[in-house]
């Protein structure tokens, strides 16, 4: 098994599948998106007490699951990284970091704007909330780390262990509704035998969650792959498919 990953992670094959995978993921995520948008303002019915606001919800709560999902990733490629050296999951974690901070930012902007007309403020010191502050810092600990390191690998390193030690904040954004007593709702969308919400709000919202996660994904990987392009400039595979490139566009 680690023989075949460290074969798919190489960077020639890496850059060759990451491609095919960016192009797929974008094109999904553009049509799930206009479907998930479609629903979300146009089919979905206002909330008998929240009104219109709640479709502030079809945002929110996407960029919530991605700024976790995001950081779960970081972590495993990290993990990879350290444990196995596959140079390719340092540039995906680094790839990552800005989409997932960006994304953590959405969350909780949107939850402030949602919050106002629910709570009465934009901003309370909330189990969750807090702790998904406390994640926005990471993210930017860890791109901070990996800019202000000249030394590259050190930089690596150094981003990698942040971002292992940082999964502890992980579960205490997900639990937190269960552990102590917040403003937030329990859980909705997961409680797979009898949502709570129905079929009306929970379409547009998987639209929106899928198509943000695939956007991501096609990000990631472009993003990834300019990196390993920028590092590899003078392998042979590099020189290979730069002169192909240039031959196929001289025809």
């Amino acid at each position: 098994m680690w023989a075949w990953l460290h074969r798919l992670a190489s960077p020639k094959r890496f850059y060759r599948w990451s491609g095919t995978l960016a192009r797929w993921a974008g094109w999904f995520s553009l049509l799930l998106g206009v479907s998930g948008l479609y629903y979300a303002l146009l089919a979905s019915p206002p909330d008998y007490q929240q009104g219109e606001s709640v479709r502030i919800m079809y945002v929110h709560v996407p960029a919530a699951w991605l700024s976790m999902f995001i950081y779960m990733n970081i972590a495993a490629a990290s993990l990879i990284s350290l444990v196995w050296r596959i140079k390719v999951a340092d540039m995906f974690a680094a790839a990552s970091a800005p989409i997932g901070a960006w994304f953590t930012f959405l969350a909780l902007v949107t939850g402030a704007l949602w919050g106002k007309p629910m709570w009465g403020a934009w901003w309370i010191w909330d189990a969750r909330l807090t702790a998904e502050l406390i994640l926005l810092f990471l993210y930017l600990g860890y791109i901070g780390l990996l800019s202000s390191i000249d030394e590259r690998d050190t930089a690596a390193r150094a981003a990698a262990v942040l971002a292992l030690v940082g999964v502890v904040n992980i579960p205490i954004i997900h639990y937190s509704v269960e552990w102590w007593s917040t403003l937030h709702q329990g859980a909705t969308v997961t409680k797979f035998e009898k949502p709570s919400l129905p079929w009306s709000m929970l379409r547009p919202l998987l639209l929106m969650s899928l198509s943000a996660t695939l956007f991501y994904i096609m990000v990631a990987m472009r993003q990834a792959r300019a990196e390993l392009l920028s590092r590899e400039t003078d392998s042979s595979w590099v020189r290979e498919l730069v002169a192909g490139q240039l031959g196929s566009g001289s025809r």
